[in-house]
C-alpha cells in the first residue's frame, strides 16, 4: 500500500460531510463541482489518510475503494446499488480471472463492481443497445481506472450472445426471459445466471422460462437495508431506510434435468 500520493494515482477526496470526488493526479486543472478549481498534480506528495485544504474546504485524501468509486458515479440511468451488486457477486461466485457477460450497462455501476472482482486477468463483456448509455458508462468506468477489464458491444442479448463458456451472465434489461435460451448456450456448465428486475411480473416470466431450460437453484431475493444511527444519546434506526430497488433472480446451468 502506498503511503504518499504519486503521479498517475487515482485518489478520492472526501469532504467533512463525506461527499466523495474521484481525481486523477495526472489530470488537467479543472473546476470540480463541490471542490473548486484544482490542479491535480498538487495532490502528489501528500500522505494518504491526512486532511488537506483546497480553497477554503477540507478533504481527506485516500486511495479509492470500490464503494468510493460507486458512490462518486455520475448517474444517467438508475444504478444497481452496492447492496444488490454485492449479492450478485456472491451468488454468481464472481472471482478473479473469470469471464462474465452483463447486458444493460446503465451508468456502469455493476460493470465497475464486476471488473474489480475479475481483475487482474479476467474480463467483463457488456452489451447494450443504447449508444448514449454506453458512452456515459464508459466515462465512469475509465474514471474508476477499470476500462482495461471491460469490453463493450452495441448488441441485443435477446438476439444472440457471441461468447461461450462464460462463468456468469447478468441481465439488467426489461425482458430477461427473452434472453434465457441464449444465456444457457453461452454459459459453461455450472455457470450462473442473474436477472435484476424491478417488477414481480418480470420475475414470474423469467422464472417460468428458466423452468423450461436446464437450470437449477432458481431463487429470487429482495434486499432491504436500514442503517442504525449511533449517537451519544443512544441508538435508533435511520428514518431513511433503503427500501425496494429490484428483485434478483439467480439460476445455475446443468446438462441434465
Amino acid at each position: 500500500m502506498k503511503k504518499f500520493v504519486e503521479k498517475d494515482d487515482v485518489v478520492v477526496l472526501i469532504d467533512l460531510n463525506f461527499r466523495k470526488y474521484i481525481v486523477y493526479t495526472n489530470g488537467k486543472t479543472d473546476k470540480i463541482k463541490g471542490v473548486g478549481v484544482l490542479n491535480p498534480s498538487t495532490l502528489i506528495g501528500n500522505e494518504y489518510g491526512k486532511k488537506l485544504e483546497i480553497g477554503n474546504k477540507q478533504f481527506w485524501i485516500l486511495s479509492p475503494s470500490l464503494q468510493d468509486k460507486l458512490q462518486s458515479l455520475h448517474r444517467r440511468a438508475q444504478i444497481i446499488l452496492p447492496r444488490d451488486a454485492a449479492h450478485i457477486l456472491m451468488y454468481c461466485s464472481v472471482e478473479p480471472g473469470q469471464h462474465v457477460l452483463e447486458a444493460g450497462i446503465g451508468s456502469g455501476s455493476l460493470t465497475i463492481a464486476l471488473a474489480s472482482a475479475v481483475a487482474p486477468n479476467g474480463k467483463i463483456i457488456s452489451y447494450d443497445i443504447r449508444e448514449d448509455f454506453i458512452e456515459h458508462a464508459l466515462k465512469n468506468i475509465r474514471k474508476a481506472g477499470l476500462d482495461r477489464y471491460v469490453s463493450i458491444k452495441t448488441k441485443d442479448v435477446t438476439e444472440s450472445i457471441g461468447e461461450k463458456e462464460l462463468d456468469a451472465v447478468i441481465l439488467d434489461i426489461p425482458n430477461p426471459w427473452e434472453a434465457i435460451e441464449n444465456v444457457w448456450d453461452a454459459l459453461k456448465v455450472g455457470g450462473y445466471f442473474c436477472a435484476y428486475s424491478p417488477l414481480t411480473s418480470q420475475v414470474e416470466k423469467t422464472v417460468k422460462e428458466l423452468w423450461k431450460h436446464r437450470f437449477i437453484e432458481i431463487k429470487t431475493f429482495e434486499n432491504i437495508q436500514r442503517e442504525m444511527i449511533v449517537s451519544t444519546h443512544g441508538t435508533r434506526p435511520s428514518f431513511d431506510m433503503l427500501g425496494h430497488t429490484g428483485y434478483l433472480t439467480f439460476a445455475r446451468k446443468i446438462l441434465q434435468p
